[in-house]
């Protein structure tokens, strides 16, 4: 990975300024769900077998091009990295989801049960749940860019996940949620599986080896993402105004929830990126994998959290606003880590592990 910062992927205005992006349209949501409460209504009431048709088109335009980048074919080169990939599918799979369970209940069931309404405390629960239930797949390139990270990892990581996110998300979110005591409705949450992972990765992967297998297939790749970009971001952006429409009230009239909230997806984003940091660190993983690695262990696929919250409990329910809080606080929480990452890099690498690793690739 190249040492100077003028070999560092260049970022967009998108890129550059995600936090402004990011507000505005949180601040355009509230006003929107204050001043035209009936649009927002007949939007939430567009819905099939349960799923919101606005949401899951918006979902689909944001995800698809996301994954279109994926190479499936990049799964033979995860020994490459072997290190911290096992890293990474431990933090994303065996520890975020049960510590996020087990920070929810601590927190949002005992500790800060007086200052929440008493019959929205099981519904925050599944909402954090549903929040850590699948690691980042739309945004983890644009963290590993700016932590110019390795390119082929995080491709290799995301690939991967991906595929274990088909099979894993539905029965772990089952589980959890049967286990802090809410009724699952499997059909639904299979649905949700169906239409949020399986059918956009299928449609991606699909639309991606069509375009290669044309004449200048990785040209026509190219232009195809470069020309996508600009619709995967426009739909990130009508996705929060649309959340933040749909819940201004509750955001508005329940301020104290919202910081009550915050404080276990908080502690989660520092408990898994600084395990994923550390864990790295003793594998001796160089640090341009180290940092992605940390970042994808602390992110979550909100997009998907929140389609199934809305799918699962509905549009005014505490799972669908524990979920928007999710993304209130991910994108300025994963800059800062991001910054995080850079300043403690030069301690990551006097690790006696990485730099043996790094004597051994000389």
């Amino acid at each position: 990975m190249p040492e100077s910062s003028a070999d560092a992927p260049a970022m967009g205005a998108f890129e550059r300024y995600l936090s402004l992006w990011v507000l505005a349209c949180i601040a355009t949501g509230l006003l929107l769900g204050q001043a035209a409460p009936a649009l927002f209504t007949r939007l939430g009431g567009l819905e099939w077998a349960g799923l919101n048709l606005p949401v899951a088109l918006l979902i689909w335009l944001m995800i698809i091009p996301m994954l279109l980048k994926v190479d499936l074919s990049a799964l033979g080169a995860v020994r490459r990295h072997a290190g911290g990939i096992g890293v990474t599918v431990f933090i994303n799979w065996a520890v975020k989801p049960f510590s996020m369970a087990l920070l929810a209940w601590l927190f949002v069931g005992m500790l800060f049960r007086p200052y929440l309404p008493a019959e929205q405390i099981t519904s925050y629960i599944a909402g954090l749940i549903l929040l850590a239930g699948a690691p980042c797949t739309a945004m983890v390139f644009v963290w590993s860019n700016l932590s110019r990270g390795d390119p082929a990892f995080t491709l290799g990581q995301v690939a991967l996940n991906d595929v274990i996110m088909v099979f894993a998300f539905g029965p772990l979110m089952g589980l959890l949620l049967g286990l802090a005591a809410i009724t699952v409705p499997w059909d639904t949450l299979a649905l949700s599986v169906a239409l949020y992972i399986v059918l956009p990765l299928a449609v991606a992967q699909l639309w991606r080896r069509w375009l290669l297998s044309q004449a200048d297939g990785a040209q026509r790749l190219e232009n195809t993402l470069a020309r996508l970009h600009p619709v995967s971001l426009l739909a990130l952006l009508a996705t929060l105004i649309l959340l933040f429409g749909f819940q201004g009230r509750q955001i508005l009239a329940q301020p104290l929830v919202i910081v009550l909230l915050a404080v276990p997806i908080l502690l989660q984003v520092a408990l898994n990126s600084g395990a994923a940091y550390l864990l790295n660190r003793r594998v001796g993983s160089p640090h341009c994998v180290a940092a992605p690695s940390a970042l994808i262990g602390a992110s979550n696929f909100f997009e998907l959290a929140v389609a199934t919250a809305i799918a699962l409990f509905g549009f005014d329910s505490g799972a669908a606003l524990a979920t928007v809080v999710g993304v209130l606080i991910e994108v300025p929480v994963m800059l800062a880590l991001v910054h995080l990452l850079a300043r403690s890099r030069a301690w990551y690498e006097r690790g006696p592990a990485v730099m043996r690793q790094r004597a051994q690739i000389r």
